[in-house]
């Protein structure tokens, strides 16, 4: 369609699936999910991990937050026509301007480039909400509106920023990371926007797909070039496999209960959207972990064995417990089930004590964490 006008989605509607302009959206966030993983393994291979740690999640937020601010837009007034998928396709160029200031973000805290990006993501946003208000009235239009404006403040405070000291800006990130999580919060705190459970919860679940995605593309690229470099096949085959157990794992828990049937309203949806950022960054860093890893096997990570082995434990006992904490625990019967989680985030954990082995122990905690939960359920479902 050339142009309709933008009027609300039905919340209800049967077999509302993503579009492929959305697929395509996601698709793009690779470059910047890989951006962020690369610098944290520069950064962990070098012990640099305070430094190292901070600067991913702060520039992980900003990867996260562009996708999120899209995605529910999009579930409650995708109307797909040209000026839509304009809009959409100038967003996603500045999703590609933001991943090439990453680096210079991650390294140097000089957000230029990286606020550039974002820039182009909320022009285009904002005409989004404006044409979103325009088709509305009532509380719907003041919703919008103040979506519209939020963008504007906050983004305003972005450009500010680059004016700040540097010594300050990370504080004042932080200001403004609160500023713009309370946005959505505002905006709906007398009107809920119409997304779509169904959509929010498939939406979720392919970001968390590509996520685990990059984290398998990251950690194999790394095995193939040590390979190349050292032919240390003892020592890489056992990260490898420990590795695909982990990304393997963390797919089958993360999909093993339906998130949908929870999200009816904003109270239980702006929690549950805004915890799957430390899901998404923590599998992110899942497969920086393994790289780490695998650097440090073939003497190029100058740090301890059990540094190198927190690089993974630590990000996957972070994912179990924020699955556990904002999908399976809802869905769990009897101590058991609801420990399962918890404990294993624990055990892989302990794991980074265990030397040489530990990605590979880590591994097959988490597919014993699988099978577990798989005999439980059965048995649940049986009556056993």
């Amino acid at each position: 369609m050339t142009y309709v006008p933008m009027t609300a989605r039905d919340p209800d509607q049967g077999h509302r699936s993503a579009t492929a302009l959305e697929l395509f959206f996601d698709l793009c966030f690779v470059v910047a999910v890989a951006q962020a993983g690369r610098q944290l393994v520069h950064a962990l291979a070098e012990d640099h991990v305070a430094a190292g740690v901070s600067g991913y999640l702060y520039v992980f937020f900003g990867v996260w937050w562009a996708w999120m601010n899209f995605t529910w837009f999009a579930s409650a007034y995708d109307v797909d026509d040209v000026p839509y998928r304009v809009a959409t396709l100038v967003q996603i160029s500045g999703v590609l301007v933001y991943s090439a200031g990453i680096p210079q973000a991650f390294n140097n805290n000089d957000w230029t480039v990286a606020v550039i990006g974002y820039v182009v993501m909320r022009l285009a946003l904002t005409v989004q909400w404006l044409r979103a208000a325009a088709g509305e009235s009532g509380r719907a239009r003041r919703c919008a509106l103040t979506y519209a404006l939020g963008l504007v403040v906050c983004q305003a405070g972005w450009v500010a920023l680059l004016a700040a000291p540097a010594a300050s800006r990370r504080w004042l990130f932080l200001v403004l990371v609160v500023a713009e999580l309370l946005v959505p919060v505002i905006a709906e705190s007398n009107y809920r926007t119409p997304w779509h459970p169904h959509h929010i919860a498939e939406r979720y679940g392919l970001f968390t797909i590509i996520v685990l995605g990059e984290t398998i593309a990251a950690s194999t690229v790394a095995v193939q070039s040590a390979i190349g470099e050292h032919e240390a096949l003892d020592v890489l085959l056992p990260i490898a496999g420990g590795g695909l157990l982990l990304v393997f794992s963390a797919w089958w828990i993360y999909f093993a209960v339906p998130a949908h049937d929870r999200l009816r309203s904003n109270r239980e949806a702006i929690p549950w959207g805004y915890g799957h950022f430390v899901i998404f960054a923590s599998a992110a860093a899942i497969g920086a972990g393994i790289e780490v890893a695998v650097e440090h096997s073939v003497g190029k990570a100058h740090i301890p064995q059990t540094a190198a082995n927190l690089a993974v434990a630590v990000p996957m006992a972070v994912y179990l417990a924020f699955v556990w904490l904002l999908h399976s625990r809802h869905f769990k019967h009897g101590t058991t089930q609801q420990l399962l989680l918890p404990v294993s985030a624990l055990a892989v954990l302990g794991c980074a004590w265990t030397g040489a082995y530990a990605v590979l122990w880590a591994g097959l905690v988490a597919a014993a964490t699988v099978a577990a939960g798989v005999t439980l359920a059965e048995r649940e479902r049986s009556g056993a």
